[in-house]
């Protein structure tokens, strides 16, 4: 068995993440680590676990978590991770990181975009980004793994194959892209209340957001680019979900058939990526899952592609994928946990 501890255990994704480890085959969770609700019973906490643990929630020394597990997830604001992570740490255990400490190699945007020191610049060069589909040879021989953000995920997933094969003019890239509540977290702020969001959708964060940089550096990883994209998220009134709209203008002539058998192509071997032609995707479809649905059209009058992704934000944009990691990491089907066919209707 896998012994795991998780740091924030008691936020959504960390305890999504408790959900999906404690229903699989493979792992044991040994620690839950949890500031706030430190000698609580997690099923006190979270009554959807009435009966099924007695785990008491601990205040986290993750010294006693890397000696005692084979795997230790972090899910932290970002800003603590790389004050915890040391080489010590990493020779002990291995860290699969959910917040945003080590998903940028240049500490220097990230101190820009996140407004904060980081501490431990060297191990951005060994940190691998786990977006599975992307980076699965590295992170099966990974130490440290950064989760990658939920908009991020979708977002590029959404475009990689048009990057890759040079269809679109990468500097036209725009992402309009939805959110459901959780993805702010658990915590209690004024503009999530449901009386302040419910009935609204807003935009927020233009120009500013913090997954821009992310989504730039993993996309311009397909062609060498130094290109520029615009990335405007919305805050929606549902619990969970991410819907990216990701307009781009098309360099050559290519029908509709042709770009979705690049799609086709792309991901025939991805189990967790689901191409639905021009079946566009919706959150409803996704949701409790961990497959991203990636949908495209062709507008031949402006000439531009449109293309439409969706996850579920707490799962394929943060636990789900989390796990998806840990089994590449220790050699397992990619699928074991975590083959969850949607919740539908919910």
């Amino acid at each position: 068995m896998i012994k795991v501890s998780v740091i924030g255990g008691t936020g959504y994704a960390g305890q999504e993440l408790i959900r999906i480890l404690m229903r699989h085959p493979e792992v044991e969770v040994v620690t839950v680590g949890s500031r706030s609700f430190a000698g609580q019973k997690l099923s006190d906490i979270y009554r959807n676990y009435e009966g099924l643990t007695d785990i008491l929630c601990e205040v986290a020394n993750i010294q006693e978590m890397a000696e005692k597990s084979d795997v230790v997830f972090l899910a932290l604001p970002h800003g603590l991770a790389s004050k915890l992570i040391t080489e010590d740490i990493l020779k002990q255990t291995k860290i699969i990181d959910l917040g945003a400490d080590f998903r940028l190699k240049d500490a220097l945007i990230y101190e820009e975009w996140y407004n904060t020191e980081h501490y431990n610049k060297p191990l951005l060069k060994e940190a691998v980004y786990g977006l599975c589909e992307i980076h699965r040879n590295d992170i099966k021989k990974a130490r440290l793994i950064s989760n990658p953000g939920c908009y991020t995920t979708c977002s590029i997933l959404s475009l990689a194959p048009l990057i890759k094969n040079n269809i679109i003019d990468e500097n036209s890239i725009i992402i309009d892209a939805k959110s459901g509540v959780t993805g702010a977290g658990r915590g209690a702020m004024l503009d999530f209340m449901y009386s302040e969001c419910n009935e609204s959708v807003k935009a927020y964060k233009i120009g500013e957001h913090r997954h821009t940089p992310e989504i730039e550096q993993e996309l311009q990883l397909f062609n060498g680019g130094d290109f520029k994209l615009l990335f405007t998220p919305h805050l929606v009134p549902m619990n969970r979900g991410i819907l990216a709209l990701c307009y781009a203008n098309l360099k050559t002539d290519i029908t509709l058939e042709d770009l979705q058998d690049v799609y086709r192509d792309f991901y025939k071997d991805e189990y967790f990526v689901r191409f639905t032609g021009d079946k566009l995707p919706e959150t409803r479809w996704v949701k409790g899952s961990n497959f991203c649905d990636i949908g495209l059209k062709i507008d031949p009058r402006t000439n531009r592609v449109i293309v439409v992704g969706a996850i579920d934000n707490l799962i394929k944009g943060a636990a789900g994928q989390a796990v998806q990691n840990m089994n590449i990491c220790f050699d397992l089907d990619e699928k074991t946990g975590i083959d969850f066919i949607t919740d539908f209707p919910i």
